[in-house]
């Protein structure tokens, strides 16, 4: 909703009409205080759990890891599922999640008017990536064959997302929020995605590195049974 003072929201382009938002009476920073606090409660119990129930020892890297997918798994399947199940009456919800997505959307207003690209990305991230970030802590604590494959499927989904991601608001000539803006365009949008793209290349690379070591060493028996027989 407009009037002749301006838009009543603080959401770009400051065109867009919304008559049914209804400010946050959380604090902005209270509301990233929550969320980083509960990363680091994650972030803290994965490194000791990781310690203590591996079968066998891990080291500073792969431990690091698991803290990475402990929180992707509750980003994915709390976060994101919450703005899957709630974004079309996010601008007039009060709850906490719904507060977080307000006052994220201002460095995004894609958020808040259901765009169609965030609404499919996030509902597929929640469904498919936040499940199998957790698969990915229990196969590497419990050494399953397949951690790496679940570890390469789940960082190219990520890095794949968050690319298009970046790429559909570059198109749509970086509308949807205050271009320049120190917290809501750098830190919120370029800098928290950022992280989306640096750590999930970082292990890609890590699992074809392993899987490439692992057909090799599988290949090299391959051909020595074949020059036994011969």
């Amino acid at each position: 909703m407009t009037t002749n003072m301006g838009p009543l929201h603080p959401y770009w382009p400051r065109h867009l009409k919304l008559d049914n938002y209804v400010p946050n009476d959380i604090p902005a920073w209270q509301i990233l205080v929550g969320l980083f606090s509960i990363s680091g409660v994650l972030i803290s119990s994965m490194w000791l759990l990781s310690g203590r129930a591996s079968v066998v020892p891990l080291g500073t890297g792969r431990r690091l890891a698991l803290c990475w997918f402990a929180v992707c798994t509750f980003i994915h399947l709390v976060i994101e599922g919450w703005f899957s199940l709630y974004h079309d009456i996010l601008l007039e919800d009060q709850a906490i999640l719904s507060q977080l997505w307000k006052e994220y959307s201002k460095g995004d207003s894609r958020y808040i008017i259901s765009d169609n690209f965030v609404v499919c990305m996030e509902t597929l991230t929640a469904i498919a990536w936040g499940p199998v970030s957790l698969w990915v802590v229990i196969a590497f604590l419990r050494q399953q064959p397949c951690r790496f494959i679940l570890q390469l499927v789940v960082s190219v989904g990520q890095f794949y997302g968050d690319v298009l991601y970046f790429a559909t608001e570059l198109r749509d000539g970086l509308q949807h929020g205050e271009p320049g803006h120190p917290v809501y365009f750098w830190f919120y949008f370029v800098v928290m995605n950022a992280i989306w793209i640096v750590v999930p290349a970082i292990l890609i690379f890590d699992s074809v590195k392993h899987l490439t070591a692992a057909q090799s060493v599988l290949d090299s028996k391959v051909m020595k049974t074949k020059s036994k027989r011969n």
